[in-house]
């Protein structure tokens, strides 16, 4: 008997000996496959003698939850499972620059919030753009109160400097086609 042969008589405890014959030589996969039929078959072979046991209860089953102290089948909470997928796939900065947006209002407060908006976030900067230039100004002076809020509540290096832009110039653009004009003129007098 090779030596292959006797791995696998010894794996299936003298089962596999139907399985090594002078017609049958088996190498690599297929020595792998009888391993493991012929320990299947010992594993369902004990299994029906320990039923059969006069005397022995029968085996219990596995129950369908995992006990008083916590466990991996216990179902997890959802915010664990999502910051773990976020932390997988490399969201997190992103998730973070959202959360500056979605809380601006508690961020800066009711009353800042009402005349400014966040933007942009690109590369730790975050453009606000104002309502006026007075809340413009205003913004730039309450701009460091703001990065320590932000590095705070949301994390620090998500916004590392604040761009201020006050108000938007209205467009004269009408329609889709547009001639281009002599320029910005002092429309208001």
């Amino acid at each position: 008997m090779d030596n292959s042969s006797a791995s696998v008589e010894r794996i299936a405890g003298g089962a596999g000996a139907a399985l090594t014959g002078p017609d049958l030589a088996l190498t690599g996969p297929d020595l792998a496959r009888a391993a493991l039929q012929a320990a299947r078959e010992q594993s369902a072979a004990r299994r029906r003698t320990r039923r059969t046991k006069p005397g022995f209860a029968a085996p219990r089953r596995r129950r369908g939850w995992s006990g008083p102290r916590p466990d991996d089948r216990d179902p997890q909470p959802l915010g664990r499972l999502a910051a773990r997928i976020a932390t997988e796939r490399g969201w997190v900065d992103r998730l973070s620059g959202g959360q500056v947006f979605a809380r601006w209002a508690s961020l800066v407060g009711a009353d800042v919030a009402e005349h400014t908006k966040p933007v942009a976030l690109k590369d730790g900067e975050l453009t606000v753009q104002a309502q006026s230039t007075a809340w413009a100004t205003q913004l730039r002076l309450l701009q460091r109160q703001i990065l320590k809020r932000i590095g705070e509540d949301v994390g620090r290096d998500v916004v590392r400097r604040i761009r201020v832009q006050g108000p938007a110039a209205p467009s004269w653009r009408h329609g889709p086609r547009h001639i281009p004009g002599r320029g910005p003129r002092d429309t208001y007098g």
